[in-house]
């Protein structure tokens, strides 16, 4: 096969492929996907005194049973981490919750 087609295919198909598969993740977990947007949200629209203030508060019953459900999955686990580390780390960072 010419090196030129291939590499030409290549542009279209990889991007085409990773479109796919994220928009497959996001039909496959749903639920993680509203609540990792739910707290990136709520962590960017934080001052950071409002961050440090609930760190130490007890969580309420919905967000117990989400909790729980993150622990039995390690697949939803998993996703959930991978949405909300960077943005959640940033501001901890800005924040200096963490080094």
């Amino acid at each position: 096969m010419n090196p030129q087609l291939v590499s030409r295919l290549a542009k279209f198909v990889v991007p085409g492929l990773l479109f796919a598969s994220g928009f497959a993740l996001a039909q496959q977990y749903p639920l993680i996907d509203m609540l990792a947007g739910k707290v990136v949200d709520k962590v960017q629209g934080s001052s950071c005194e409002q961050l440090w203030e609930g760190r130490g508060k007890p969580k309420g019953p919905r967000e117990q049973e989400l909790i729980q459900l993150l622990r039995n999955d390690p697949s939803a686990r998993k996703e959930f981490i991978n949405r909300i580390a960077a943005p959640v780390a940033n501001k901890m960072f800005e924040c200096g919750m963490i080094p």
